[in-house]
């Protein structure tokens, strides 16, 4: 390392160039480039299962509300505007009373691929006072916007009320890919 004098401070040489910051941009833009869909699939992951985890919760809710209260509770789901919203209520109560929650504005609710009974573009699933389904099966799938294969789903299997939930597969089952 040289050392120069000048005006009775030393001053150093030593030092990055032009030269060695341009590499050092280069490599962290060329990594940059390949992390980033990596990093963008693992948000819209996350996001899809933290919205797929509230349906389940909230239909589990449902189902145990009407085992405590001795009544029927039903979870809805809906499309409003580009959101998707759930609430749970006593069937007694209209959809239009309850308390609506809003999922993750990235995440939709598959059209395509739920099955739940639908009235007036609510989707619905009932629970009688023993936690059964009043005879509805069915599914509820949320996507990811704007993507095709990033499908999770929550499925009521069995008259009992049994709650299990699914994802996307390549090849459909029943006419479905989330199973």
């Amino acid at each position: 390392m040289e050392v120069r004098y000048q005006w009775g401070r030393s001053q150093s040489s030593s030092g990055y160039t032009l030269l060695e910051w341009i590499v050092v941009m280069l490599i962290v833009g060329i990594l940059a480039a390949i992390l980033a869909p990596s990093w963008v699939a693992l948000l819209h992951r996350a996001r899809l299962s933290a919205a797929h985890n509230q349906v389940y919760q909230a239909m589990q809710e449902a189902r145990e509300n009407a085992r405590r209260q001795k009544v029927t509770w039903q979870v809805s789901f809906r499309l409003l505007g580009d959101k998707t919203q759930w609430a749970i209520h006593p069937k007694a109560n209209p959809p239009s009373a309850a308390q609506w929650q809003t999922l993750d504005s990235r995440i939709e609710l598959d059209d395509k691929e739920t099955t739940l009974r639908k009235a007036r573009n609510i989707y619905r699933a009932e629970f009688n006072h023993r936690g059964h389904t009043n005879g509805q099966l069915g599914r509820v799938t949320l996507a990811v916007k704007n993507t095709t294969t990033l499908k999770r789903c929550v499925i009521v299997s069995t008259l009992l009320g049994h709650l299990r939930q699914g994802e996307y597969h390549s090849k459909a089952r029943d006419g479905r890919y989330c199973y």
